[in-house]
């Protein structure tokens, strides 16, 4: 048996993770729309065989300060305007051998007949290298885009989420693996008694016809979920195959993994069936205090204006520009907070570490309240290793703090100790995501229904 390694996601938007990261000196936010900048960070990823290129995605331009628009113009995020996943990795697939694409698509706003149209495609286009980032979408802001108000409460959501894969995961079913036969002597096209209709009739869809693409060659491409409440906890349990999560701390994050690992029993799947990858942001160099300096220097970039909008954003769409920036973090009245599981974690940060203002957006502006280490090689592997080694991560979704710079300096300099400790490939093991990730191919349904009647007859 080989021995187990850390698997590793990249969360590379063109204009970095820090909220200031688009402002340091490397850094070319002018490019951000460029598909020649995308395939540049792509293949310095795929050069430090990661796993996959990993987008976060929204249907509603997310203005700096909450739900505000933001009449100067001082912002951060490419959010504002970029890329459609799907679209950007299609194009940079042709241009890549290994890598996988992980692409966000929401439950909640899309449909499930073109969402599966769509990630199938991708998955024949990069030959079995593709996955989809599962979300309910938070922001009440995108109901105004689609004539959907009110935006949906958090419950309703994550129940229409799980029929929503449901009908995804039939329709990628519609045809057998062997259902297209190309017979030029014959002149069949394909096995008709290959195909199989959904006929799905539920509470929110009714799809009834197949898919109109062949069935992925991964059967399924991946399926990611990044939600840490017990909603999400629960439908990661049941479909997803990797989850991203927001930890702090050693002993939180095993209590996450041990907890969304058991949950997995119930539906009939073992644990190895989900990789669990917190998020963190890593400030690198050959040096402690080289390392502390690169993360000084963006803080230091950060516009008070985007530093408050961040946290408006995280904890609840409140305006706080209100408030002194350098006294302590205010206490919130429960209706000025929606309670996801990011906004409470912001809270809790606050109040543990007594932060004003200004010392909550410094913290989490790195990555949003994922994990920072700052430090050597050897210092940020060491960390690295104990979570991985402690049943707290099978690996880790990388979150550059500035591009191309963090990228390259993770690539550079982590990658190698790494390898020299054995936790970490030195090629990729296989052709698809699924592959190189350990992850099982699943079985059409209608495959495994078909064999079970005739075992019963």
């Amino acid at each position: 048996m080989s021995k187990r390694q850390i698997k590793l996601g990249a969360f590379i938007p063109t204009t970095s993770q820090h909220i200031a990261g688009w402002r340091h000196p490397e850094s070319r936010p002018q490019d951000h729309l460029s598909i020649d900048y995308a395939i540049e960070l792509a293949k310095t990823a795929e050069k430090g065989l990661f796993d996959a290129y990993f987008l976060a995605d929204g249907l509603s331009v997310n203005w700096s300060h909450g739900s505000s628009k933001n009449t100067t113009g001082i912002g951060y995020s490419d959010k504002v305007a970029g890329f459609e996943p799907v679209t950007l990795f299609a194009a940079i697939s042709a241009v890549t051998q290994h890598i996988g694409f992980i692409a966000t698509a929401s439950t909640t706003y899309e449909d499930p007949y073109i969402l599966a149209r769509k990630y199938a495609s991708l998955d024949h286009i990069s030959k079995g290298r593709s996955a989809w980032n599962v979300v309910t979408t938070i922001a009440s802001s995108t109901a105004r885009n689609f004539g959907n108000q009110p935006h949906p409460d958090p419950k309703l959501r994550y129940e229409r989420a799980d029929e929503f894969i449901e009908v995804v995961q039939k329709l990628w079913d519609s045809w057998e693996d062997d259902a297209f036969t190309y017979d030029k002597t014959s002149g069949q096209f394909y096995d008709l008694s290959k195909n199989h209709e959904p006929l799905h009739h539920g509470k929110f869809f009714n799809v009834q016809g197949s898919l109109n693409v062949p069935r992925p060659p991964q059967g399924y491409p991946v399926i990611v979920q990044a939600g840490q409440s017990e909603d999400g906890r629960e439908l990661a349990a049941k479909y997803a195959e990797v989850i991203f999560t927001a930890q702090q701390n050693l002993e939180d994050a095993q209590a996450f993994y041990k907890d969304v690992k058991t949950r997995l029993v119930k539906y009939g799947r073992h644990a190895d069936d989900l990789k669990i990858m917190p998020g963190v942001s890593v400030f690198v160099a050959k040096t402690e205090e080289e390392a502390k300096e690169k993360y000084a220097l963006l803080n230091s970039l950060i516009h008070p204006d985007v530093g408050l909008g961040l946290l408006s954003g995280l904890s609840g769409e409140i305006d706080l520009s209100t408030y002194d920036l350098d006294a302590p973090f205010p206490q919130l009245q429960d209706n000025q907070i929606n309670f996801s599981s990011r906004q409470q974690m912001m809270i809790d940060i606050a109040r543990k570490h007594h932060f004003t203002i200004r010392q909550l957006y410094e913290f989490i502006a790195s990555a949003r309240g994922h994990w920072t280490l700052i430090g050597t090689p050897e210092q940020v592997v060491d960390q690295l290793q104990v979570w991985f080694e402690n049943e707290a991560a099978d690996g880790f979704n990388v979150l550059p703090p500035s591009t191309p710079a963090g990228l390259n300096d993770f690539v550079e300099l982590i990658v190698p100790e790494l390898q020299r400790r054995g936790l970490f490939r030195t090629a990729y093991e296989g052709k698809t995501l699924r592959e190189n990730l350990g992850l099982n191919r699943p079985e059409n349904q209608y495959v495994i229904a078909k064999q079970r009647i005739a075992e019963a007859s």
